[in-house]
């Protein structure tokens, strides 16, 4: 008996044994490689060397004449002109590098309506320009951020930005009416819109006569002369409004807050629309189109101690913020 069960764990051992033997050695998984990125190229007509500043010639509305202007000081009016010289530094940083992408951007897929100019200082072509607000932060932020700029896929991202979220940003489509493929680093995205902000961006009221309606819808090329009511349409993802129902004839509302006025019909993200006959009284939320950034929403960011990457990072998905010249 006893010999029976050493005879019978030999087996075994001799069994296990074997089967450790044919057993193939595991292999360690290999490391998951990410793709390297490719760096944008600095259009060729503003590039002076490898990892130089670019130079571009910019036409300056206020004098009149095309000027060499070295992209960082171009950068400085523009982010003087958009954003106050005043506010926290990692939200003035934010602005610097979607400026200095904004440029980029338009100069690699635009042309400038001033022959022999690559951009220009007029705001209704591209950004605000302000000089006169440059003050030792704005320098700073630039000279901080110098070359860096916001990409996906290689290429320069459209680096859309707007002063109040109304507490949500939204798609490319439904803010802007943007006639080509949704990006994909453009998302809706709760916006922690500063208390600060004036209460006049926060909630506001408009009023508009009956001819002064008539004449942005001739300006948007539609064949409406009259009409009875008004109506909100149909609404998008973030809760703006996509377009009005002038009766029953949908007008496109962020072409209608173009045509009308931007700076008075502040954002489409309407509360409540009346029409009496004599005039349109509407009310709304917020101040821009309300798709990528809100500088308010930097502002409130930047307060709770994040950093200008945290912001452009929370509002565009998947980008990559790369430095492409020293």
């Amino acid at each position: 008996m006893y010999r029976n069960k050493l005879k019978l764990i030999a087996v075994l051992v001799a069994l296990l044994f074997a089967m450790t033997a044919c057993k193939p050695p595991t292999k360690k998984p290999e490391p998951i490689r990410k793709p390297r990125m490719e760096l944008p190229k600095i259009p060729a007509k503003i590039n002076v060397g490898e990892n130089k500043e670019p130079v571009l010639k910019v036409y300056v509305v206020q004098t009149g004449k095309i000027e060499n202007m070295p992209l960082e000081k171009y950068v400085e009016g523009t982010v003087a002109g958009e954003i106050k010289n005043y506010w926290p530094i990692e939200a003035l940083k934010a602005q610097a590098i979607l400026a200095r992408t904004y440029v980029l951007n338009f100069v690699s897929t635009k042309k400038s309506k001033y022959p022999g100019a690559d951009i220009s200082t007029d705001f209704e072509e591209a950004q605000a320009w302000n000089p006169s607000n440059i003050n030792s932060k704005i320098k700073e932020a630039v000279k901080d951020t110098r070359g860096i700029v916001a990409v996906y896929d290689g290429k320069f991202i459209n680096a859309w930005f707007h002063s109040h979220a109304a507490g949500q940003t939204a798609l490319a489509k439904e803010g802007l009416n943007y006639k080509e493929p949704e990006p994909p680093y453009i998302v809706s995205v709760k916006s922690n819109d500063s208390p600060s902000a004036p209460a006049n961006v926060k909630h506001w009221t408009v009023i508009f006569t009956k001819s002064e309606v008539i004449d942005a819808l001739k300006k948007m090329g539609l064949g409406i002369n009259d009409f009875k009511t008004v109506k909100i349409g149909t609404k998008g993802a973030s809760g703006r409004t996509v377009n009005f129902l002038f009766d029953k004839t949908p007008v496109n509302a962020p072409d209608f807050r173009m045509a009308i006025g931007s700076e008075r019909l502040k954002s489409t993200m309407i509360d409540e629309v009346s029409y009496d006959g004599s005039k349109l009284v509407i009310k709304g939320r917020g101040f821009g189109h309300g798709v990528g950034m809100s500088q308010w929403g930097a502002y409130q960011m930047a307060k709770e101690g994040k950093k200008a990457k945290d912001i452009l990072n929370y509002y565009f998905k998947g980008i990559n913020i790369v430095k492409i010249w020293d």
